[in-house]
């Protein structure tokens, strides 16, 4: 499982992160996150926004109710033995 650093212009302290899953839709990358690698754990549905020409990766968390629900469903069929709860 990779992990991956977050840092936060909120939170002074960096975050560490493992990327479960992956994907693309509509252009747009999304990443399936969790703070920890064992058990019944929080995770994050984050969305890139960072510009082409960026050379650092800019994530926000996905809020949208609708957007959400989609890309639950979409890593819950890349993850069969996950299941994500709102």
């Amino acid at each position: 499982m990779e992990k991956i650093r977050f840092r936060s212009e909120d939170i002074p302290e960096e975050v560490d992160f493992f990327v479960l899953e992956q994907t693309k839709v509509n252009g747009v990358s999304y990443i399936l996150v969790t703070d920890s690698e064992e058990g019944d754990a929080e995770c994050l549905i984050l969305k890139d926004t960072s510009k082409e020409t960026s050379s650092d990766s800019v994530y926000e968390i996905v809020e949208d109710d609708m957007e959400l629900t989609a890309i639950s469903k979409i890593f819950q069929e890349l993850l069969e033995d996950v299941e994500i709860e709102r």
